[in-house]
């Protein structure tokens, strides 16, 4: 597999849908070829040379340069290979993914990760509401992988998420967890209001404890410890760095809820 270097000429008109444009797609491709891929720019159809300017790469990458925030759909269902993109970028940033490597060093715009199978999306920046949830009119959101948050995220982080690992460094907005099936949330800042509203069962660590959390009524302290299994957990997450290095070596105050649902998830605060 060779890799390519994409260079923004200029921020697009309107939305720029990047979904052909992975590492597998290209891989057999000439420059020429490259060039003339077709990309979805509003309605209608663009070459990929007329807002790229295409080289080859040094490894086996793809890295895009530039502000692509007004490009979506980067890594849409990524199957293999790695991504680095020099900037933010829009929407659907590591949709469906199902392995591989993503790597944004900017901002990224709303439902990333959203029903993320496998591999690994990492943002340097913030990211925007419902990232690692469903799409629009799904029932399942991230459903394996890894996602690495450095920055903020919005609302609706992780909603209907069913299995996988997401981190986040910074703060939260509201709903954080809400409706979660399965799988490990990490936070590093402050949560918004609502916070593992609606979940069934997996787990919510919140490494900062300043201020201290306050579950909801419908959360209940949890009756038994559970210590073997937070020091996976916390190993697991330490390896992260941040906020989240020296979660081995902390004691943990555990919640298990949302009883209206009939919830058997953990809200796990690291004192």
């Amino acid at each position: 597999m060779s890799g390519w270097r994409l260079a923004l000429r200029q921020a697009p008109p309107l939305r720029l849908d990047l979904r052909a444009v992975t590492p597998v797609a290209l891989a057999a491709m000439s420059m020429a070829d490259v060039e003339r891929l077709p990309l979805a720019c509003g309605n209608a159809d663009a070459a990929l040379a007329e807002f790229f300017s295409v080289a080859p790469g040094t490894a086996d990458a793809l890295v895009f340069e530039g502000d692509l925030s007004r490009c979506d759909r980067i890594g849409w269902q990524m199957s293999g290979g790695r991504i680095d993109v020099q900037g933010s970028v829009g929407h659907y940033a590591g949709a469906c993914m199902s392995a591989g490597a993503l790597h944004v060093e900017g901002d990224a715009g709303e439902l990333a990760a959203c029903e993320m199978a496998g591999g690994t999306l990492t943002i340097a920046g913030n990211v925007g509401d419902f990232a690692a949830s469903t799409l629009p009119g799904s029932m399942d959101g991230m459903r394996g992988g890894t996602l690495v948050v450095h920055g903020h995220a919005g609302a609706r982080f992780g909603d209907r998420m069913r299995r996988g690992t997401a981190v986040v460094f910074g703060d939260a907005g509201d709903f954080l967890a809400s409706r979660l099936v399965a799988g490990t949330i990490a936070l590093g800042g402050r949560a918004g209001a609502h916070l593992g509203y609606g979940m069934r069962r997996g787990s919510i660590v919140r490494a900062a404890n300043d201020p201290p959390i306050s579950p909801a009524a419908t959360f209940v302290p949890a009756g038994a410890d559970a210590l073997v299994f937070w020091q996976l957990l916390a190993r697991d997450l330490a390896r992260h760095g941040g906020p989240f290095a020296n979660l081995p070596s902390r004691r943990i105050e555990r919640h298990l809820g949302d009883l209206a649902v009939g919830g058997k998830g953990e809200l796990i605060s690291v004192r």
